[in-house]
């Protein structure tokens, strides 16, 4: 496995409050892309004046309450899904994935509540 980048992530269902919270620490909207995949995610990219990126993901699911999740960025999608499902981390989208022209990704949620977002790039 080969680790490209590692920040944390928001995912909410209301993000104006966490947009603005971050916005008042000096974080600034770097992108939103709208219903990413066939699963409708929204995706928002924000950064602070040093460039430590925070993600805030708008599922298309209710939520019972806002989950804080690590985002990795992998290389080998494949490779990395199989070493957390190994682990105990079962997809909250059941088999699906999020996918994209530029990337693919799945939230995955380990029994004590750890979520992470697998991430791969598209490479063309």
């Amino acid at each position: 496995m080969k680790i490209t980048t590692f920040n944390p992530q928001i995912i909410t269902n209301n993000p104006e409050p966490v947009i603005e919270l971050f916005q008042a620490l000096g974080f600034e909207k770097r992108h939103d892309q709208k219903e990413i995949g066939e699963l409708k995610v929204e995706g928002i990219r924000m950064k602070d004046a040093n460039g430590f990126p925070l993600d805030i993901s708008v599922p298309p699911v209710s939520l019972p309450k806002d989950l804080i999740a690590i985002r990795i960025n992998e290389d080998d999608f494949d490779e990395a899904y199989q070493f957390f499902m190994e682990h105990g981390f079962k997809n909250y989208y059941g088999d699906q994935t999020v996918d994209s022209k530029s990337a693919r990704s799945a939230i995955l949620i380990s029994e004590s509540g750890l979520g992470i977002n697998l991430v791969q790039h598209i490479k063309k």
